[in-house]
């Protein structure tokens, strides 16, 4: 007789894990819950509601009647996570820490948790995505070894899964899983993958679920909470104040804080001007801030970008790519983005993993270029 498939759920103390885990429980599996604490609350006076979902993930697992586990990466956090963010964000680049997060601690960290210490057969988040491996697919996958310095480059992923999007189009969380590992990937259910949102909260309301179905969805950074984003900042990254000046005629249109504090294409609030102004340009060495009138602006559109080390999520870049050092995908940078007709061209596609980074996105679009609005906030 085949061992009852131990899966280790991830809880986050809201309705799309705890149903996660609810589905798992029909599907006969023995399912361990385990909530993450990333985020110190005690530091930032309580901001964070970290402890108010762990209750939540324990009464979860009360009523499923499963083990409940609390395990902490603050210090994983602070380290992979939040020093990433302000690392990038002092260059002026707007960076997602919800996929930093996903890469470092929910499928690296929590991943060996769960497989080292709990032996899981599998583990399972609520995201809404989906892969290309069934549930008993999952359980066959064994930890990989991969070879050590000069062969590692030419280590070899066979039968790679495919992380695929979603059935529900509007709920679709691949956006923050780009960055995850197929060691972890071959390794993870997604038991939403396949539902609407509607679907599920009906299911948390037919099963004794009422205190996570009332919740408010989580949205945004868990550490900033409902605090001025600018100001948060500001007690990290030393100020450096400029100028906010017109793309059209240089004039000086009014003063910031920081020219870091500002993502290409977004508004800027400028006092005393009643017209909105979008961000095209920031000049890091001056520190000024280019700004344009109107969403429409052509300073705001560019058919052009370039991308630094790019994460294959089958290890491998696409056959195509290699060959014809360019490929038409389709592309985004933003969770509920459209995605836009693209093609990519391959930088030293053919030299070590570090060096297939490299490359050129150009995109096309049947009325014009994409426009230059950037991360996540």
């Amino acid at each position: 007789m085949q061992a009852v498939r131990h899966v280790v759920c991830a809880l986050s103390g809201g309705v799309d894990s705890a149903v996660a885990a609810l589905l798992l429980r029909r599907r006969g599996y023995q399912v361990t819950g385990v909530f993450m604490k990333n985020w110190d609350s005690l530091d930032e006076h309580g901001v964070c509601t970290a402890d108010k979902d762990c209750e939540d993930a324990y009464r979860v697992c009360q009523i499923l009647d499963i083990p409940f586990h609390q395990v902490s990466y603050i210090k994983e956090y602070w380290n992979g996570v939040f020093s990433d963010f302000l690392n990038e964000y002092e260059k002026g680049r707007t960076p997602n820490p919800d996929i930093v997060c996903n890469k470092h601690i929910k499928f690296s960290c929590f991943f060996h948790y769960a497989v080292d210490n709990l032996g899981a057969d599998a583990i399972a988040t609520g995201h809404y995505a989906r892969t290309s491996l069934e549930d008993e697919e999952v359980f066959q996958q064994k930890h990989i070894k991969r070879p050590e310095g000069l062969f590692r480059n030419r280590f070899e992923v066979r039968n790679a899964v495919k992380l695929l999007q979603a059935a529900d189009s509007f709920k679709d969380q691949t956006f923050f899983l780009s960055q995850v590992s197929q060691d972890a990937l071959r390794r993870t259910i997604f038991p939403l993958g396949g539902l609407t949102k509607q679907f599920v909260k009906k299911i948390a309301a037919e099963n004794r679920l009422h205190h996570v179905l009332q919740k408010k969805e989580s949205m945004g950074m868990c550490f900033i909470g409902k605090r001025n984003f600018e100001h948060f900042l500001l007690q990290y990254l030393q100020p450096r104040p400029g100028h906010f000046i017109s793309i059209e005629d240089n004039k000086v249109l009014g003063t910031h804080k920081g020219w870091f504090l500002y993502t290409l294409g977004q508004r800027a609030n400028i006092g005393g001007l009643r017209e909105p102004w979008y961000v095209v340009e920031k000049d890091g060495v001056k520190g000024n801030v280019f700004v344009a009138p109107r969403r429409d602006h052509p300073a705001l559109y560019r058919d052009l970008l370039r991308t630094s080390r790019v994460h294959w999520i089958t290890e491998e870049p696409p056959a195509a790519l290699v060959r014809d050092k360019m490929m038409e995908c389709h592309f985004r940078f933003r969770h509920q983005m459209a995605l836009v007709c693209c093609v990519l061209q391959g930088g030293r596609v053919s030299g070590q993993r570090e060096d297939r980074a490299a490359g050129a996105v150009r995109l096309h679009t049947p009325e014009r270029p994409a426009q230059r609005r950037g991360g996540h906030r």
